[in-house]
């Protein structure tokens, strides 16, 4: 029953590691398995219309994608010409929204997958035997969780994974954790081992030649019981600290890593400094340690000294907020980092992470402690900082600020002035960035209370109203600032600084590409958004977009 064809689509939102579910029912179905056609696409690639299709699979990844992800059905659908029962949809977002993707009326009859394919394809894939539908007898295979991913797929695409040319593997799945704001319980259950990581490595190799990289996915693999057996297995299979590749016609080596890109455990890390020696012991780059609430500082702060201690100076933490912290919270968070930084001599990246329920299709959860205002302040900063918040003071205070009151100033401020604030400081003819200052300081703490309330109750294209709902005058004169610019005006500013100096706020903080957090919110804030809110410009009694 060979060459069947099978295609697979991930939509067409930008991620840092490819789509290893994709990867895995690739090597079912291609030249190692069933021996079937394969083609792999990325996004509605419309030239696949031309060919007829006996399966179709769609993975997906974040819930607040959910439109892309929509987009992508739709399209998968089109391929079909409508049969839906030849499309099958899984992946974290299928998984943890599944009762929504079930009860999309257009998309009845497709096949959602919810979890791991973790028994027999079959069982697995939900196949119909009676209808005798394609692989519907293979009901004692292998799982096709536990194939190794099939590489080759990915020269069928132009998109350029950040990190590829890695060793894509689990030492153990699931977690003992329970955390709510974690979609983990729900896809992966209680934390188990999994199959021999050398064998996994080994099978790589043999097929897709060495890869300069391992990329552990654990969720928690201090936890493990084996945790030294696998990093003594790491070692082995040559990711000791220092470890080099050289390839063939390569002139120079290329330095190896080890990456538990999930992030490790500073609660289980901090009550035996022999963790953080066995992780020193191997490769890793950077050590990823979660600093999720003020509650976990101390064990977090025991975490770094310890890796200091061994020698890991090169350290990144994911730090959640909008879940039951507030600013004061994550701001506390991101300065220790800067006061361990200038201690110890160690370089600290945190990725502050905006918590949204794991079911929800969009960005738009607002904590209790947070306002609607805030945190789009605090995306539209971290815009600017491509994510990441450096631990080096001078690039910390020039971002958020010294203090806490500094930082609340700077998510108070209009955000016009946020997203370009080098040029309103420096080239602004108006000086409207100190006007606004001025007008600010003279507000009490009851004004800016309101100040903030106001700002978060309506969208920013509604924000001209706004001076009518105020109750005293030096709110209202404040308000002014807070109206979008017209679009000219925007185009002007970028053009200016284009041809200026690198903005400060934008430094280059060193850190490759491969080792920064995927975080696929950030996309929801940029320069074409901010032209989206401006204020339209009217010419002739007509809008001009």
């Amino acid at each position: 029953m060979a060459d069947k064809q099978i295609l697979l689509i991930e939509p067409g939102y930008k991620n840092k590691y490819p789509p290893l579910g994709l990867m895995k029912l690739a090597q079912y179905h291609g030249p190692n398995g069933k021996r079937d056609k394969v083609r792999f696409i990325k996004g509605a690639d419309r030239s696949v219309l031309a060919q007829a299709w006996d399966r179709i699979y769609v993975t997906t990844l974040f819930s607040f994608e959910y439109p892309k992800i929509a987009e992508t059905i739709d399209f998968a659908l089109e391929v079909a010409n409508g049969q839906a029962d030849k499309v099958f949809v899984g992946g974290i977002a299928a998984s943890l929204m599944h009762p929504r993707f079930l009860a999309e009326r257009r998309w009845q009859g497709i096949r959602f997958i919810k979890g791991l394919l973790s028994a027999p394809p079959a069982v697995a894939l939900q196949l119909d035997d009676f209808s005798e539908e394609l692989y519907a007898d293979d009901i004692h295979g292998q799982p096709i969780e536990d194939l190794i991913p099939d590489y080759e797929i990915l020269s069928q695409v132009k998109y350029k994974y950040p990190v590829h040319d890695a060793y894509f593997a689990y030492t153990s799945r699931g977690c003992i954790r329970k955390c709510h704001f974690c979609g983990v319980p729900k896809l992966e259950g209680m934390q188990r081992d999994t199959e021999s990581l050398t064998g996994v490595v080994k099978s790589i190799e043999a097929l897709y030649g060495p890869k300069k990289d391992l990329i552990l996915m654990d969720n928690n693999v201090v936890a493990s019981p084996r945790f030294k057996d696998i990093i003594a297995e790491i070692r082995d299979l040559g990711f000791v600290r220092g470890a080099t590749l050289k390839r063939e016609g390569m002139r120079v080596p290329v330095q190896r890593r080890v990456d538990f890109n999930q992030g490790v455990d500073a609660r289980i890390l901090c009550k035996d400094p022999m963790y953080l020696r066995e992780l020193a012991s191997t490769c890793l780059k950077p050590l990823r340690i979660a600093f999720d609430h003020l509650g976990v500082k101390k064990p977090y702060e025991q975490a770094v000294r310890y890796a200091h201690e061994f020698g890991l100076h090169e350290l990144s933490n994911y730090m959640l907020y909008n879940f039951h912290d507030g600013p004061a919270d994550l701001f506390e968070r991101m300065r220790l980092n800067v006061a361990l930084n200038e201690e110890l001599g160690v370089r600290i990246w945190s990725f502050p992470m905006r918590y949204q329920p794991t079911d929800r299709p969009d960005r738009g959860h607002v904590g209790e402690k947070w306002t609607r205002y805030q945190l789009r302040s605090m995306q539209i900063v971290l815009q600017a900082t491509h994510g990441i918040v450096s631990g080096e003071p001078s690039f910390f205070k020039r971002a958020f600020g010294d203090t806490f009151d500094d930082y609340e100033r700077i998510l108070l401020l209009p955000h016009d002035y946020i997203f370009n604030r080098d040029w309103y400081e420096r080239s602004d003819p108006k000086q409207r960035l100190y006007e606004h200052q001025n007008e600010f300081s003279k507000l009490d703490g009851y004004e800016r209370r309101e100040l903030l309330q106001l700002l978060s109750s309506c969208d920013p294209r509604e924000f001209a109203g706004l001076a009518a709902r105020a109750t005293t005058e030096r709110l209202r004169r404040t308000l002014r600032f807070y109206i979008p610019i017209p679009k000219e005006e925007l185009f002007a500013i970028w053009a200016e600084q284009k041809s200026a100096p690198r903005a400060a706020q934008n430094l280059d903080v060193g850190l490759a590409e491969d080792e920064r957090v995927e975080d696929a919110g950030l996309e929801h804030v940029d320069a074409l958004e901010m032209v989206a809110l401006a204020e339209p410009v009217r010419r002739k009694g007509r809008v001009r977009v």
